[in-house]
């Protein structure tokens, strides 16, 4: 006959020993106790080698608090374990979702199942700790997607802007559409302050506004030029003293046969 007792304090007593930092008593009768399992997480090189920077101990132990997920599994003896499963739970937990603790409960079922009539604690905890480093595992997975996407982003955001945006038949007609908005809207605003008097003519306006303006000049050089003349600003031709031999087209015998 199996002496149900016996084996449970022998099995409590085992635990103790191989989880020293983390196993506590809640109750001894019936026997219920705790049992808190956290990730694991990768060694620095530094570490193993002997070498210890204080700096890169401390960004070492920033990343085992970021990466480290926790579940404190609380288990109960019943009467009959370990021919009949024990009782168990999450009693507390950091850094899961819902849909791992349902995960993790669906495991420890699982694994009761497989190992009724045999002492199964350590096997149960063991799984929940596989369990949380696959979690782990995932968890920087996702974040090492999240960080290619990000940079993908960048360089899809830089050659953009490197190469402009590609001329399409859609583009342009929304562009031409805004074109001639802005067009229509320039006129109509130009036209609003000339008939206010704010924008001086140009010359071509003038000429297209005032027809008058065609025949002007015309009716001018019809009318005559009265231009007066101050004759004193002339000397007196006598006194002019003038060379004829200063001018190389005199030609003193043409003038004389003309006489």
């Amino acid at each position: 006959m199996t002496d149900h007792g016996e084996e449970q304090r022998n099995e409590l007593e085992a635990l103790e020993s191989i989880y020293p930092d983390s196993f506590t008593v809640v109750l001894e009768n019936p026997a219920s106790f705790t049992i808190r399992v956290t990730s694991e997480t990768g060694e620095n090189e530094e570490r193993k080698s002997g070498i210890h920077s204080p700096m890169k101990q401390y960004k070492e132990n920033q990343m085992q608090y970021e990466k480290a997920v926790e579940s404190t599994l609380q288990f109960t003896y019943v009467e009959k374990y370990p021919d009949d499963p024990p009782k168990f739970e999450i009693a507390a937990h950091e850094n899961l979702q819902t849909s791992d603790i349902a995960d993790i409960m669906s495991l420890l079922n699982e694994q009761a199942q497989e190992n009724i009539g045999m002492v199964m604690i350590f096997t149960l905890v063991t799984a929940v700790q596989e369990k949380l480093n696959e979690i782990v595992d995932q968890m920087k997975s996702r974040k090492e997607m999240v960080k290619l996407l990000k940079e993908k982003e960048a360089e899809e955001i830089e050659k953009a802007v490197f190469h402009g945006t590609p001329l399409t038949i859609e583009n342009f007609l929304s562009w031409k559409a805004r074109f001639d908005a802005e067009l229509i809207e320039i006129r109509k605003n130009q036209k609003e302050e000339e008939q206010a008097g704010k924008v001086k003519l140009t010359g071509k306006q003038l000429f297209e506004t005032d027809h008058n303006l065609d025949t002007s000049d015309i009716q001018f050089l019809e009318e005559g030029n009265n231009v007066e003349v101050d004759e004193s600003l002339f000397q007196d031709m006598d006194d002019l003293e003038l060379d004829d031999d200063d001018d190389p087209d005199y030609k003193p015998d043409l003038i004389s046969d003309e006489d």
